[in-house]
């Protein structure tokens, strides 16, 4: 008997936002391994249950891994006769299809689960986002829960940058400006995040750059932080406003239109002023 768990395995690759393709014998003539209806998953590194093994299904693997590298989203169908030419005596025909199921998804580690932040979650968990979202308050997050979203209740916010994966997108909204200031500096740090924001205003803006220039960061290292955050056009304060902002900006990002400020733009007119200095 062959274990066949595909559905249980799929839908934790959803959960995880991992992306695989599907392979199903959609038709079988002759000897074939297994029948038309048999599936299995095939994930960058995993393959989950069979279609027979053989020949057959190491060709499955390879066009299957080929797709996920390449990115393809459109499933194809391939047609193979399971004779001496594909190393296998089963002397029937079988074809297979190959159907993406779950989308390769963008890693996003979010800070703070304020009122624009579980906007803001309510969003993006339907969209192709991966959410790491970290408070070290409990009761801030909501009971319901979304799928790719994994909450993390943390003593140490600013120590979980050092466990995110490369090209992440960071965006800092906690409840404590302090807070925001050492996780923004942790961020910088790294030097690898794909995109990186800050929820305030242009005044908050000012007084980080000169707090994080003061601690050695240049101007271009200022560039890649986005603060205000979301798209000009809204000008909305209304949580549900601003969270439809912010994921606007996010989907330009990810879609590769999103073009942010120059550094000579983005950074501060003046750091060397005293009206910074006050803390946040």
């Amino acid at each position: 008997m062959f274990k066949d768990n595909w559905i249980q395995i799929l839908a934790e690759l959803e959960r995880k936002g991992e992306p695989c393709v599907m392979v199903t014998v959609v038709e079988h003539k002759g000897s074939t391994p297994r029948d038309s209806g048999t599936k299995m998953l095939v994930t960058e590194q995993a393959c989950y249950a069979t279609i027979g093994g053989g020949h057959l299904e190491y060709k499955a693997l390879k066009l299957a891994r080929d797709m996920l590298l390449n990115g393809e989203q459109q499933m194809k169908v391939e047609r193979f006769n399971l004779g001496a030419s594909l190393g296998q005596c089963c002397g029937g025909m079988a074809s297979i299809m190959l159907e993406p199921v779950v989308r390769a998804r963008h890693h996003l580690v979010l800070f703070g689960a304020g009122h624009v932040a579980k906007a803001l979650v309510h969003i993006l968990a339907t969209l192709p986002f991966r959410i790491t979202w970290i408070d070290e308050r409990q009761a801030q997050f909501p009971i319901e829960q979304y799928s790719g979203v994994t909450q993390v209740v943390s003593d140490d916010p600013v120590g979980d940058i050092a466990s995110q994966p490369p090209g992440s997108f960071y965006l800092v909204m906690t409840h404590n400006h302090q807070l925001d200031l050492e996780l923004c500096a942790k961020i910088l740090k790294r030097q690898d995040a794909r995109y990186f924001g800050v929820i305030g205003s242009e005044t908050k803006r000012k007084r980080f750059d000169y707090k994080l220039t003061e601690r050695g960061f240049t101007e271009t290292d200022l560039a890649k932080m986005i603060c205000p955050i979301g798209l000009s056009e809204v000008l909305g304060k209304h949580p549900a406003e601003i969270a439809v902002s912010v994921a606007g900006e996010l989907i330009s990002v990810y879609q590769g239109t999103f073009v942010p400020l120059s550094a000579s733009e983005n950074a501060p007119a003046s750091l060397s002023s005293s009206a910074f200095v006050t803390s946040s």
